[in-house]
């Protein structure tokens, strides 16, 4: 799947996640889905695990909740 924001773009699959962030740089982030965490009142994923630790804040809850369907991951809202 492939979710754009306003920052650039997120391809999901029920295994991995990578996320294109647009601008001269490039960056790439890149994590294995049981090193997500998805947390909803903010729309933010985190990735922290096995030399991975990362977080992005999307634009709204709807890309939030597009990503968990397709990853298979719960938002937490804490």
């Amino acid at each position: 799947m492939l979710i754009t924001f306003s920052q650039g773009k997120i391809i999901a699959n029920h295994s991995e996640l990578m996320v294109k962030l647009e601008g001269v740089a490039k960056v790439t982030l890149q994590a294995q889905v049981d090193e997500v965490e998805l947390i909803g009142t903010v729309n933010v994923i985190t990735a922290l695990g096995s030399g991975v630790n990362w977080s992005l804040r999307l634009d709204n809850s709807e890309q939030l909740e597009a990503l968990s369907t397709v990853i298979g991951i719960a938002i937490k809202y804490s």
